[in-house]
């Protein structure tokens, strides 16, 4: 059982910052997804991927992943550049 660790990314939509501080655990999924003949829907029998859980920290997130025996991988969050810019430079 393999998951990942990441820390939640800004909402795209919004330009608010709630829950940008949460870590994330998330299994990945052990098999591949399957159309669904009558619906076309994609799912499959793996329960694992649908299990989302949040932590304070990174720290926190690897204990419970060592304690429970969790093969995971901790990706690191990419720095936030400001592309710094003033109205005037849209007239050059």
């Amino acid at each position: 059982m393999a998951a990942r660790i990441y820390q939640r990314p800004q909402n795209a939509m919004q330009s608010g910052k709630a829950r940008t501080d949460e870590w994330v655990l998330e299994f990945e999924q052990s098999e591949a997804r399957q159309a669904d003949p009558l619906m076309g829907w994609s799912g499959s029998a793996d329960t694992q991927a649908q299990v989302i859980l949040t932590f304070p920290d990174k720290d926190a997130a690897k204990a419970y992943a060592a304690k429970y025996g969790i093969a995971a991988r901790v990706h690191a969050t990419p720095p936030h550049t400001l592309k710094l810019q003033a109205y005037a430079d849209n007239f050059r």
